[in-house]
């Protein structure tokens, strides 16, 4: 037994010796991770050929790992450009619909006024001859206004249609008693006898509420369009803060550190991640959802009583009905004129003026059918623009409430719905447990995934909030058939995307905001914390008004 035992112990100490090393498993490959980090164009020396040690990770789990520091340094960038190219996307798309649609309503209304103006003109020409030509800057000045108004809204539409009455009827009354000399005072005082004596009937009053009403709802609209576009334009300039960035890199490629490069992210994981990173534009919602609305209630009018297609197809007909009425009641309208302004001298024989019997003002224009419509470079008659707008409004709203969602929704940044189980859940392959949070700022203090500083503020997004409320308010001025006052203004932001957030102390007051009077001189800047105590409420809705009435004439 003795000479077998020094052997059997030899054998024993061997065996136990292997015994750990057997156990030790041996390193991963992370072939298939190099090779997707190198399909991104990074250098491959930065990535292992097998697993290593974690420790010098700063935010993906440490322990055995895939990564470099380089790679998780390099990752970081990546999933921040990843997050902007993908929310650039999804508001693109909205950008480009508003976009497309405000170009094809400016083409419409503005070859609308130029095919009215053109239609007037040959008619005109063709009914009364020179008489028409030797006046016509009349009917030019009236329409440049109405297209000075369509463009810029400088332009007072009720004073200026009653200035080209008054103007009409100082020529028509000249020519219907063409054997009398008028002064210019004289025709100041026939002029001020349009209202009580109608010498052009009901036309002009008529009229004066058609032109007023479909040329504020148009521009209006047109105007929302352009809002809306350039909005969107705006906010889809993200700049991710330092704690988005770092949850982005944990959903998008921190899987990959620990080989699991097929595997997706969670999509409720995804959901929260989305909402922390954009909460401030969910703080749009609210407005631009109101401004929607608005804006689909003025497209009602557009397709009923404020159709300005409606009103500008026959608007040389109306006229031309106007000047038949002056005509056919010119005798009665004299007289009242020569009691009230007192008889006017009559010119020497030699010096009388042709009759205008002639037949300048005895033929009509041609029959009006209704159902004509001017063929415009937009290729479509205004129910049709209006129909296909309000079907890309209804689905244009909510879009910031829901922008999270779609961005999880696409197959880049998310799992589906349906793999619960098998998804990443920034720490392993396993369910998501947690739930999601609500849109928007206030709902972020309880984010599991992303730290917000709910008591930062956006400047940007504020600028665009206080842009829709404005144009909301247009919207329902003209709606009711009043006009709206318009400024241009040019939203001047320090240059950075949405998303970067500032702190209340170190920021302006939340409704400041760069301004720009008529005279071309910057207002005088505001300054001073937004602090909510009681004591200071009263100063608060002080300035936001005095702030809201000068972002009114910013908008015009």
């Amino acid at each position: 037994m003795a000479r077998f035992g020094l052997p059997a112990l030899l054998c024993t100490l061997a065996v136990l010796c292997a015994a750990p090393l057997a156990a030790e498993p041996k390193p991963k490959s992370c072939s298939e991770v190099r090779r997707l980090y190198v399909s991104k164009g990074f250098n491959k020396n930065d990535a292992p050929t097998h697993e290593i040690n974690g420790d010098h990770l700063k935010i993906c789990p440490q322990g055995y790992t895939c990564c470099s520091q380089e790679m998780e340094e390099k990752y970081s960038l990546q999933s921040k450009d990843d997050f902007k190219s993908v929310v650039s996307e999804q508001c693109d798309r909205l950008q480009a619909i508003f976009a497309s649609r405000y170009k094809k309503f400016d083409e419409f209304f503005k070859e609308l006024l130029e095919n009215a103006e053109k239609s007037l003109n040959d008619m005109f020409v063709k009914t009364y001859g020179r008489l028409y030509m030797q006046n016509s800057e009349l009917f030019q000045d009236l329409f440049g206004e109405l297209k000075r108004y369509y463009v810029a809204g400088s332009v007072n539409l009720e004073e200026m249609l009653s200035d080209f009455w008054a103007r009409l009827l100082e020529r028509m009354f000249r020519l219907v008693n063409s054997q009398y000399h008028f002064t210019d005072e004289y025709l100041e005082c026939v002029s001020k006898y349009t209202e009580q004596l109608k010498p052009f009937g009901d036309v002009p009053r008529k009229l004066k509420l058609q032109v007023t009403r479909a040329f504020v709802a148009a521009r209006t609209f047109a105007q929302g369009l352009a809002v809306a576009r350039d909005v969107v334009s705006k906010v889809s300039v993200v700049n991710p803060t330092a704690q988005c960035t770092h949850a982005l890199l944990r959903m998008v490629y921190c899987s990959h550190c620990q080989g699991l490069v097929t595997v997706k992210p969670c999509y409720n994981y995804c959901s929260n991640i989305m909402r922390g990173c954009l909460a401030h534009q969910g703080d749009l919602d609210f407005e631009w959802n109101n401004f929607i609305d608005a804006m689909l209630m003025v497209a009602e009018r557009l397709e009923g009583p404020f159709n300005i297609e409606s009103v500008m197809d026959p608007i040389d007909v109306k006229i031309s009905d106007a000047i038949m009425n002056m005509q056919e009641n010119s005798v009665q309208v004299s007289q009242k004129v020569f009691q009230g302004c007192g008889p006017p001298k009559p010119l020497p024989a030699g010096r009388i003026s042709r009759s205008i019997s002639e037949g300048a003002f005895s033929a009509r224009f041609r029959p009006y059918h209704p159902e004509e419509r001017p063929t415009t470079a937009a290729g479509t008659s205004l129910d049709r623009l209006v129909t296909d707008v309000k079907e890309k409004l209804k689905e244009a709203k909510k879009f910031w409430s829901s922008l999270p969602s779609t961005v999880c929704n696409d197959e880049r940044m998310a799992a589906g719905n349906g793999n619960e189980d098998g998804c990443w859940n920034g720490r392993g392959k396993s369910r998501y447990l947690f739930a999601v949070t609500g849109n928007g700022l206030a709902n972020q203090g309880n984010n599991p995934e992303v730290q917000v500083d709910t008591s930062k503020t956006d400047m940007l997004i504020l600028r665009q909030i206080m842009a829709l409320r404005v144009m909301t308010s247009k919207m329902k001025n003209a709606y009711n058939g009043n006009d709206v006052d318009f400024f241009d203004i040019s939203d001047e932001s320090s240059g950075e995307g949405s998303g970067s957030g500032c702190e209340y102390q170190q920021c302006p007051s939340e409704l400041e905001y760069n301004a720009t009077d008529h005279s071309g001189k910057s207002a005088s800047d505001k300054t001073g914390g937004t602090g909510t105590r009681v004591g200071a409420q009263p100063y608060l809705l002080a300035v936001s008004c005095i702030l809201f009435l000068v972002m009114q004439r910013e908008w015009r």
